[in-house]
């Protein structure tokens, strides 16, 4: 399941120092617009502390995390709707992507050039949002004269998608994205085919300077009000110190996060609330060689989880036998939870659960 976050956000914000230090793939990084001028992609493992503890008591040889993808998207400017700077391509890649991590400067220094020339995130936020809504605006309204001319005819599919289309263009013209229009999920599908940049769940990456770790300063607050206001989320880090904890070993990077006072760095954060964002949930598999971690979309049936390890799994499903996370741990492992009752047969209907030890009977 190759779920795609994409980081966007201005030229010169913090976006490959912040995908360097999430990813280790090496992208280029300079202090002038567009230095990232093809997606870089990575693709990182999902912290969860308890693979380690599932590990642990069945003695696997291996962990195995979840992952899910990062891309890189070149800084955009305002008029990439009309193909300015790198508009064309910055477009065409975020259409690529599942959720939109976008990252606002909100540090001051006069050593990294502003495009705009001064630090003003909430004006920042604007202009990404404004060019991503008039591209969707156009593609919106081509398919809408099509939709029209067919539901003159009597056409029915076009007459029930006519009220869709008119309420997402009014939506856009008013300065809505469309994620913040309410749509319902046959409004969503309706619209589906059209790939819109604004449907796409965002969370607001607040790159901030280390005075201000680790809840921000007050240039966080505004893209906090904005964020409240769509139900996203926030995370604040410190993009130079990420890069700095991302080369450390293990013993030091532990130091390094006592001196300055954080639990854990920045950026596992920023994993989590992305996963989050995207909707997905863990399942893991458990055996001597390894202990796995498995991400599904939420209302993933049991032959739905089967299939995320192998398609055959999903389509000879007989059953699961599954135990909850908690019951697991409380029960020492497999035999415990099966001896306390804690283990249960699912069916084709059940629902995986944040947090299921599975393991999937099939046929061949």
């Amino acid at each position: 399941m190759a779920l795609k976050c994409g980081i966007v956000g201005l030229p010169n914000v913090g976006k490959s120092t912040i995908f360097n230090a999430i990813t280790a793939a090496g992208a280029e990084m300079a202090n002038y617009p567009f230095c990232t001028i093809e997606p870089n992609i990575g693709v990182v493992a999902v912290p969860d502390p308890r693979l380690a503890a599932i590990s642990k008591i069945a003695g696997s040889a291996q962990d195995i995390p979840s992952t899910m993808e990062f891309m890189d998207i070149a800084g955009l400017v305002k008029g990439a709707s009309k193909g300015e700077g790198l508009g064309n391509q910055f477009l065409g890649n975020i259409r690529m992507v599942d959720a939109i991590a976008h990252v606002v400067r909100c540090f001051a220094d006069s050593d990294v050039v502003h495009v705009h020339g001064d630090v003003e995130p909430a004006r920042d936020i604007e202009v990404i949002d404004t060019e991503l809504m008039l591209a969707d605006m156009a593609a919106v309204e081509r398919k809408l004269v099509t939709i029209q001319g067919k539901a003159k005819t009597g056409e029915k599919e076009a007459k029930a998608l006519l009220p869709i289309y008119e309420k997402v263009i009014a939506g856009l013209n008013a300065g809505e994205p469309v994620r913040r229009q309410g749509l319902d999920d046959d409004e969503r599908a309706a619209m589906a085919d059209l790939f819109l940049l604004t449907i796409k769940p965002v969370l607001y990456v607040c790159n901030v300077g280390e005075d201000d770790l680790p809840n921000g300063g007050a240039l966080v607050e505004p893209v906090r009000k904005i964020a409240a206001a769509e139900g996203s989320e926030v995370v604040v880090i410190s993009g130079a110190i990420e890069a700095e904890i991302s080369e450390l070993s293990a013993d030091e990077k532990e130091a390094f996060l006592e001196d300055i006072g954080l639990a854990e760095p920045g950026l596992n954060r920023l994993i989590r609330v992305a996963y989050k964002l995207l909707g997905l949930l863990t399942f893991f598999t458990v055996g001597p060689k390894e202990a796995r971690a498995w991400n599904v979309v939420a209302g993933a049936s049991a032959p739905n989880g089967a299939g995320v390890i192998h398609t055959d799994f999903e389509k000879g499903f007989i059953r699961a036998e599954v135990i909850a996370y908690d019951d697991f741990i409380a029960c020492d492992g497999e035999a415990g939870a099966k001896s306390a009752g804690k283990m249960r047969l699912e069916g084709k209907t059940y629902i995986l659960d944040d947090g299921d030890l599975c393991h999937f009977r099939f046929n061949v």
